[in-house]
């Protein structure tokens, strides 16, 4: 039986953290899907279409690519799971205030959807810091994003904040 993961996230932008947590769980599953949360109630940096686009272009030199689908969705993440057949989602823990967070989402996810189980999955040492809003801070001031994203995605967000109020 082939084993299919959902990497769920706003990934507005992807960094090197979620690249690094993708990486591990194609490690554990054969087919993981990067599920892009579309919230029209949420103001994002990038659209759904740009961030996909961003996180396609992510993948291009990734050996376990090919075992990765990116899909966006809108709506409980635990119906698109039953949708898709997955049986597992997959979420990145970085501190113990995630782990809180996560916890309670998990056991949410799992009243709603018993048969769809969640794993936490920790990034490299090095990677636990970075966020995604932490990324859009330092981008908003122009600051340097080389150790937290890949050069693309910091041109998405430099040319995004140029012409912003500062």
């Amino acid at each position: 039986m082939e084993t299919l993961a959902l990497y769920p996230g706003s990934f507005d932008p992807i960094t090197y953290g979620h690249l690094d947590i993708l990486e591990r769980a194609t490690e554990l599953f054969d087919e993981v899907i990067i599920t892009i949360a579309v919230n029209n109630k949420k103001e994002t940096v990038f659209s759904g279409d740009e961030r996909e686009a961003l996180i396609k272009e992510c993948l291009t030199d990734k050996p376990w690519a090919e075992r990765v689908e990116i899909q966006q969705f809108t709506g409980l993440l635990v119906d698109f799971a039953k949708e898709r057949d997955a049986q597992t989602l997959v979420r990145g823990v970085r501190q113990v205030s995630d782990f809180e967070y996560e916890f309670r989402m998990a056991l949410t996810n799992r009243r709603l959807a018993p048969e769809v189980d969640t794993v936490f999955l920790m990034p490299n040492e090095q990677l636990t810091f970075i966020s995604a809003s932490l990324v859009r801070e330092i981008a908003y001031w122009d600051g340097d994003l080389s150790s937290f994203v890949p050069n693309h995605v910091a041109q998405g967000l430099h040319e995004k904040f140029k012409d912003k109020d500062k």
